[in-house]
C-alpha cells in the first residue's frame, strides 16, 4: 500500500514539472547533430514525429512543455566555452533549459508540429531582429552636439509615435508593419493589435518592444523605411495606410501611394490586382507631437 501511494505520488509529481525540448526545425541543423555519437536518430521525419508523438504523451499526462529552438552551432560554442563535452547527452540537457530562459520558446498546447514549427521560427526571427536592433541603436552613442544619448532619444520618441499611432486609428484589430533598409540588413517588424470588447487594444509586450526598437533604429539613422497600418472591423472594410520614414520622423503616404505600393509586385513591377473589400487611404493626422528629446542638429 505504501509502495502504491509512493508512485501516485511521484505521478502527481511528474505532472508539476515544466519540460522543454530543444527542437531541430530543419535538415540542416538535424544533419550537424547526427555528427555526436550519442545523437540516436539518423532520418529528420523519424525524428520529429518521434517529438510529436512525445509532446502529445506529455500533454495527455497532465505535463507543460515548452518547445525551444535548438541551433547545433550555439550548442557547440556553449560546450567549447563551458569545456564541456558536447556528445553528452546530459550536455544538452543543460544548453536545452537555458534556452528556456534565454532563447526563442512556443508552449506546447496540443497544435501539430507543422503549425507549431514555423511558429517557432518566427519567434525566432523576431528575437533575431530585436537584438540586432537594439545592439545598432546602442552603438549610435551620444549626440556630438548636446550629449544626449541617441538612441535612448531615438526609442522615447518611437514609443510616442506608436502610441499616437494605435490612438488615432479607427476601430478594429491592427497590423502594423515598420521596415527599415537603411541598416547593413533590412529589418522588419511586425505588431498586432486585438481590440478587446470594452474597446481598449491589446499588444504583446515582447512584439511591441522589437516594434519599438526597430523604429526607433530608422528615426535615428534617418534611414529609408516605413510604416504601414491595416485595421479590420466587422461590417466594414479593411483600411490600409502609412508612412515613409523622413529624416528623425513620418511623413504620411497619399492614398494612391499606398494603393500603388500594395498592387506593384515589388520584383518584377508589374500591377497586383487590389484586394476587395479593401480601402487605400491617407492615414489619420497623428496630433501634435510631446515635448520629447528630438536631434535636429
Amino acid at each position: 500500500m505504501a509502495h502504491t501511494d509512493r508512485q501516485t505520488m511521484r505521478r502527481v509529481l511528474r505532472r508539476e514539472i515544466a519540460g522543454t525540448i530543444g527542437l531541430l526545425t530543419d535538415e540542416h541543423d538535424f544533419r550537424a547533430m547526427r555528427r555526436y555519437r550519442t545523437f540516436a536518430f539518423d532520418d529528420h521525419a523519424t525524428y520529429l514525429r518521434q517529438v510529436e508523438d512525445l509532446l502529445k504523451t506529455r500533454a495527455l499526462q497532465g505535463s507543460h512543455t515548452i518547445v525551444a529552438l535548438f541551433d547545433p552551432q550555439e550548442y557547440a560554442e556553449y560546450c567549447k566555452a563551458r569545456n564541456l563535452d558536447p556528445d553528452l547527452p546530459a550536455n544538452r540537457t543543460r544548453f536545452t533549459a537555458q534556452l528556456a530562459t534565454t532563447g526563442p520558446t512556443i508552449p506546447y498546447d496540443g497544435q501539430p508540429l507543422a503549425d507549431l514549427v514555423p511558429a517557432l521560427v518566427d519567434e525566432a526571427v523576431r528575437q533575431a531582429t530585436w537584438e540586432y536592433a537594439a545592439t545598432l541603436l546602442s552603438r549610435l552613442g551620444a549626440c556630438a552636439t548636446c550629449g544626449e544619448d541617441i538612441g535612448r532619444a531615438a526609442f522615447t520618441r518611437a514609443s510616442d509615435l506608436v502610441i499616437r499611432i494605435l490612438d488615432t486609428a479607427p476601430p478594429g484589430n491592427r497590423h502594423l508593419v515598420c521596415s527599415v533598409t537603411g541598416t547593413p540588413e533590412t529589418l522588419v517588424a511586425v505588431l498586432h493589435g486585438d481590440e478587446e470588447t470594452d474597446g481598449t487594444t491589446q499588444l504583446d509586450e515582447a512584439e511591441s518592444l522589437e516594434f519599438t526598437t526597430v523604429l526607433a533604429l530608422g528615426l535615428a539613422t534617418r534611414g529609408p523605411g516605413g510604416l504601414v497600418m491595416r485595421t479590420s472591423a466587422p461590417g466594414a472594410p479593411d483600411r490600409i495606410y502609412g508612412w515613409r520614414m523622413r529624416g528623425d520622423g513620418l511623413e504620411p503616404l497619399t492614398a494612391s501611394e499606398v494603393f500603388d505600393a500594395y498592387c506593384t509586385d515589388a520584383e518584377s513591377g508589374d500591377l497586383i490586382s487590389p484586394e476587395s473589400g479593401v480601402d487605400y487611404t491617407a492615414p489619420p493626422d497623428l496630433g501634435q507631437e510631446g515635448p520629447l528629446p528630438d536631434h535636429h542638429h
